[in-house]
């Protein structure tokens, strides 16, 4: 049995710590933060990969994972359906799977309030001291601790977030409030609308209490919006007092007024299923949009997985997924050559080209926001869309694409 330290106590950290505590070795996972992380976050959209890491976990999956939808709809600006397709998809939330996992892992193993202020490593051992004076020591250590990792800033350190050029706005919203227009021609669909210069995109998720039951579910969106750097993206992460919070402003933090202008320009340029949701959704937040690509993911007796290792933008839908897949992939090369640096080096191999692939996918799916935020030009008119593109490549399994190489198609290098 050997000792591994996990830094970073979401999603991907805690794939990580499930299945290696299962697998027999010496678990200790890290989170900076304190208290419960549930109620972060929003939507995701579950695939096959997701359900084999959360079984590898020891989760058990059943109809209470999330909400079952069977199509894909685009919405016109008067919210008329510009094009439908047939997809059955589960999708879930943040907060469920967090509590499954939490749930599923030993309450004395996971270690709270523990701010990664410096690692190192010898040839025997991985080593870590906290801000409140604690110290760890193992045979591996995983950072799993998101897109501003502390344990990369010290292994790589010229590996950071590269703002995209957009944000975009999230919430939930109760299904109950929604008119039965809404209901009946959305809510039940993984829906789409495509003003000039955004994209809105949204489905049911579970509600309070993960209740996946009609009538009690809610619906999840994403607003995509440019936004540039130098001015307005200043602006949305600063709140009502002018407090600028440059890596994320808290939910709680954002602007009444940025939210009023939100919802006014939801009401002229979005499906009017949308603009209602996003009028009834209660505490809307925003979220600036990045890129994480690394080049190595492998240091020593260090290993990257999750958002500290690759970050790709949600078009692609594959976060969770991804680091639900680096985690099995960690756990089977431990468990075939030790706690010992080969594994992680066999662990790269196969897995730093496929997370460099989930990235470029990610910056193809956002090529068209990306040069609204860039260039100012919001009148669509640099790269159209279709509805039927957008349906179709949109946040679905890629993992034969990543497989074969073919994460972005031969004619997105010419765009």
């Amino acid at each position: 049995m050997a000792k591994i330290l996990i830094v970073g106590g979401s999603l991907g950290g805690l794939f990580a710590a499930n299945i290696l505590l299962r697998q027999g070795q010496d678990v200790l996972l890290l989170e900076k933060a304190s208290g419960s992380l549930d109620g972060r976050g929003a939507g995701i959209v579950t695939h096959d990969a997701l359900a084999d890491a959360l079984r590898e976990a020891g989760i058990r999956i059943d109809e209470n994972l999330g909400v079952k939808v069977s199509k894909r709809v685009t919405l016109g600006a008067d919210g008329s359906s510009l094009g439908e397709m047939d997809l059955t998809q589960t999708l879930t939330s943040w907060s469920r799977l967090y509590q499954l996992l939490k749930e599923n892992f030993s309450s004395e193993r996971y270690l709270q309030g523990k701010t990664v202020k410096t690692v190192s490593q010898d040839a025997d051992k991985v080593y870590v001291d906290c801000e409140d004076g604690s110290n760890y020591s193992a045979d591996l250590l995983i950072a799993s601790d998101g897109i501003r990792s502390a344990v990369r800033a010290q292994v790589a350190p010229a590996v950071g977030p590269e703002y995209a050029g957009y944000i975009a706005w999230r919430g939930v919203c109760d299904e109950g409030c929604l008119s039965k227009y809404t209901l009946d021609t959305l809510f039940n669909y993984f829906g789409f609308c495509l003003p000039n210069g955004e994209q809105m995109l949204g489905y049911p998720v579970a509600g309070s209490g993960n209740n996946t039951r009609v009538g009690s579910r809610r619906y999840n969106f994403v607003w995509y919006r440019p936004a540039s750097e130098e001015d307005e993206l200043i602006k949305l992460l600063s709140d009502a007092d002018g407090h600028h919070y440059p890596t994320g402003i808290p939910p709680a933090k954002v602007s009444w007024q940025h939210i009023h202008s939100m919802r006014s320009a939801a009401r002229e340029i979005l499906a009017p299923q949308y603009a209602e949701i996003l009028e009834k959704t209660p505490a809307p937040f925003l979220q600036a949009i990045y890129d994480v690509r690394s080049e190595q993911i492998v240091f020593g007796r260090i290993a990257l997985m999750g958002d500290a290792a690759f970050v790709g933008r949600p078009h692609v839908g594959m976060g969770v997924t991804k680091a639900g897949d680096e985690a099995m992939c960690i756990a089977k090369h431990i468990s075939l050559l030790g706690a010992v640096p080969a594994a992680l080096d066999a662990y790269s191999v196969e897995r730093l080209h496929l997370g460099q692939q989930v990235v470029a996918r990610a910056q193809y799916l956002g090529r068209y926001m990306q040069a609204q935020g860039a260039k100012g030009n919001r009148d669509g008119e640099s790269l159209k869309r279709n509805a039927d593109t957008v349906m179709a490549e949109t946040a679905v399994d890629i993992s034969s694409l990543l497989a074969a190489g073919k994460a972005v198609p031969v004619a997105a290098a010419t765009l």
